[in-house]
């Protein structure tokens, strides 16, 4: 029976799709036993992809079947969660972890509770790619590095979407640790949770992309403008597609070989190496600043850096501030 417009449009709405049969299946039993919920305990309308009339859906509704023809990935992305509205995309993968399928990813036009590091809020308006994703890991001490994996991966897939088409690349950098900037202009950000279970950690990553929207500070359209005459869009379906496309790739490596294979290309999208920054060191009673410079990432995921006595030290940020860089706590390397 083919869902109306006051269906797909309800807030806690989920269109469940699979790439293949098997995740298809999977998909037909979730919605047979009603297994999802949400944090909230709100209630949930499950539609199949194969339930959805397209004649109800708006222009600027999510397109799954483009983004599953642009999709060629073995795990990752290919169980596929969509919403036109929702609290939170993480509520959704996190709280359902185990009745979802590794690897898959809940997307949604608009949040209304997005949040980021700290429980800052994420502001989620049309055009901003949201999503989260599932994936597990077993050795805790490289979980932290994660969020460096998946933040590369969505600086590299712009570009590729970039040179598939001939386009000038649109060059978004990481500030460390969870950030997109564009320009200047926080474009994005990371947010990456995890739970311990069974031996595994269970990781949901989420992710925050302005891709059509100008405010509140900028995206991926408005930097292409600026130095291309080339008419193209951005698409959110083509941008999820590369990231998952390339993430994969990338996490296996990372899985692997470590995150050292992938920190060459890792330091070439940050923004600061060689950077000098002010850190506090307490001594007795008194706080103490110095300055020094960033080298790097330390094995556990923490900043690099070097005095002006050649001391190297690690940074850890002090947990009071929305931006890392002010209160630094600086913590001396043997």
């Amino acid at each position: 029976m083919a869902s109306t417009a006051s269906d797909i449009n309800s807030t806690s709405s989920l269109v469940l799709c699979g790439k293949s049969l098997a995740e298809n299946e999977i998909a037909k039993t979730i919605k047979k036993n009603n297994t999802l919920k949400l944090p909230d305990s709100s209630e949930i309308s499950i539609i199949l992809r194969s339930e959805l009339d397209n004649k109800f859906l708006k222009v600027d509704s999510f397109g799954i079947d483009l983004f599953m023809n642009s999709l060629s990935t073995h795990k990752f992305g290919r169980f596929l969660i969509w919403s036109p509205r929702l609290s939170s995309t993480h509520d959704v993968v996190s709280h359902n972890f185990c009745e979802l399928p590794i690897g898959a990813v809940c997307v949604a036009d608009v949040q209304t509770k997005g949040r980021g590091r700290s429980k800052n809020v994420w502001e989620s308006p049309l055009g901003c790619l949201l999503f989260s994703f599932t994936l597990q890991m077993e050795d805790g001490r490289v979980v932290p590095l994660l969020q460096y994996v998946v933040s590369l991966a969505i600086t590299e897939a712009i570009k590729d979407i970039c040179d598939k088409i001939g386009l000038p690349s649109v060059d978004v950098k990481i500030k460390w640790p969870n950030d997109l900037y564009l320009n200047g202009l926080k474009v994005g950000g990371i947010l990456c949770t995890s739970t311990y279970r069974s031996k595994k950690f269970n990781v949901s990553a989420g992710i925050g992309i302005n891709v059509n929207n100008e405010k509140p500070t900028t995206c991926l359209d408005m930097a292409l403008r600026e130095f291309s005459m080339k008419a193209y869009q951005f698409k959110r379906e083509d941008v999820l597609a590369a990231f998952f496309n390339k993430f994969e790739n990338f996490f296996d490596l990372f899985m692997n070989q470590g995150f050292q294979t992938l920190e060459p290309l890792y330091y070439k999208t940050w923004l600061h190496s060689g950077q000098r920054v002010i850190v506090q060191e307490k001594n007795e009673d008194k706080v103490i600043e110095h300055v020094v410079t960033i080298q790097g990432l330390t094995s556990s995921g923490y900043l690099l850096a070097v005095g002006d006595d050649n001391q190297m030290c690690e940074l850890h940020p002090d947990g009071n501030s929305f931006d890392f860089f002010k209160g630094l706590v600086k913590r001396k390397l043997e």
